[in-house]
């Protein structure tokens, strides 16, 4: 393994961490907006003419991208620890995303592989950025406040998706008439630029870390040798391999309900377009106060137990939305879902960070948010939408996703958290 010295960390700040949850702040919409709820409601009904293999389209482009995300991240969060040049990599990634969302702006009717090729494109870009985004937590923030931090920076996200949907109210009014498309693919174009805006303080105004390097590897090598050695030596850190494994299985069937909602919502429950955005508006609100309360919360008993709540409050979305058969039912489940998908992401990322090496933070947040992330959600939405293709029924198909949750619950018991979690927590 190439080494490297790092310097001291970044001097935690409020305008720091405030221009470090801004990023947060216009990614979200692009999650909100082309993953979760407008673009998979516009891949299926316009760009595949509401075909009913929409759903399995729809699941298998979501999975590619995440696939090759998973393949990719661990070796850029390598390279990007040894260069310190995590933020030009996190530049790449944002304004590969922004690109390719301004340009979905241009598809229509039958543009299928097209689009489908464009939302890869920008999904990889979105999902890449995470790994370097959070990489910068813990030189923001110290273990006693690790909780607190990523909350604020999920709830900073969800009051981005909240203000975004707000923003497209008036643009969405029309549904998907022929004559209200246009508006649609201007939503795309504002999506893309909400990003940019917000994006840019985190560039300005947060440093990289400080490295002295020894090796005159390219930081490319450098990467690859970075991840073999982990890979090499990840029994020397039996915490991070049993939660990475937890992480895996629970952060799948949070994507994959993530990914399939609003056509949840829209084919078998029969929402319009405008009960789906105060639905979202709706979830993204109670997914701030989840994240704020539980980043306290994870602080005060533990990352791990509050993981472990909220993935039983998961179980029980799941049960609920199979046995939801009104609208005013299905709202009361996103208000569950809202609270259970702000902490567990929040509490999560927490728990990261407690059990990483600070030196090998984007390395090791590349497996986090790659390897394991990513990969995790290549399973749960090909699943759901085979089956949904299969079965022909979203209802039935949404019970696969408890098994996933299930899995983490159980693999998650198993991890140990130091008594007192320091800068050196990853060690067993």
């Amino acid at each position: 393994m190439p080494e490297q010295q790092h310097a001291a960390s970044l001097k935690p700040s409020g305008g720091k961490i405030f221009a470090w949850t801004l990023f947060d702040f216009g990614n979200t919409a692009f999650s909100v907006m082309m993953v979760t709820f407008v673009f998979p409601l516009y891949f299926k009904k316009i760009i595949c003419g509401d075909a009913p293999f929409g759903d399995g389209l729809w699941g298998i482009a979501t999975s590619v991208s995440m696939l090759i995300c998973a393949f990719i991240a661990p070796v850029l969060g390598a390279a990007s620890d040894y260069s310190g040049h995590r933020k030009t990599y996190l530049l790449a990634f944002t304004l590969t995303c922004i690109a390719c969302t301004a340009l979905l702006s241009f598809t229509g009717a039958g543009m299928i592989f097209f689009a489908a090729a464009l939302f890869i494109l920008a999904n990889i870009g979105f999902e890449g950025g995470i790994v370097f985004y959070d990489a910068y937590l813990p030189g923001l923030a110290t273990p006693k406040t690790y909780g607190r931090i990523s909350g604020y920076g999920f709830a900073m996200g969800y009051l981005g998706a909240l203000t975004s949907l707000i923003v497209a109210l008036p643009l969405l009014s029309g549904g998907f008439a022929p004559e209200n498309l246009s508006n649609i693919r201007l939503l795309f174009l504002l999506t893309a630029a909400f990003f940019l805006v917000f994006a840019l303080p985190l560039f300005i105004f947060v440093p990289d870390p400080k490295v002295q390097r020894t090796t005159s590897l390219s930081f490319i090598q450098a990467g690859f040798g970075e991840v073999r050695s982990t890979l090499r030596n990840i029994r020397d850190y039996p915490n991070i391999a049993r939660f990475l494994l937890a992480f895996f299985f629970y952060n799948d069937g949070v994507l994959t309900i993530i990914s399939f909602a609003a056509i949840f919502a829209e084919n078998t429950l029969g929402f319009t377009l405008q009960e789906l955005i105060i639905f979202f508006i709706t979830i993204q609100t109670t997914a701030i106060a989840g994240s704020v309360v539980f980043g306290f919360i994870s602080d005060r008993i533990g990352a791990k137990h509050t993981i472990m709540i909220t993935l039983l409050i998961w179980m029980g979305v799941i049960l609920l939305a199979f046995f939801t058969t009104s609208k005013a039912m299905f709202y009361g489940v996103g208000l569950l879902a809202g609270i259970s998908i702000g902490s567990s992401q929040s509490a999560s990322r927490s728990l990261m960070t407690r059990l990483t090496p600070k030196d090998r933070a984007a390395e090791f947040f590349g497996f986090y948010d790659g390897l394991f992330g990513k990969a995790s959600a290549v399973i749960g939405p090909l699943v759901f939408g085979l089956m949904s293709v299969l079965l022909g029924s979203q209802r039935f198909a949404i019970l696969s996703i408890l098994v996933f949750f299930i899995a983490g619950f159980f693999f998650l018991a198993r991890v140990e958290v130091p008594a007192a979690a320091t800068e050196t927590a990853g060690q067993p």
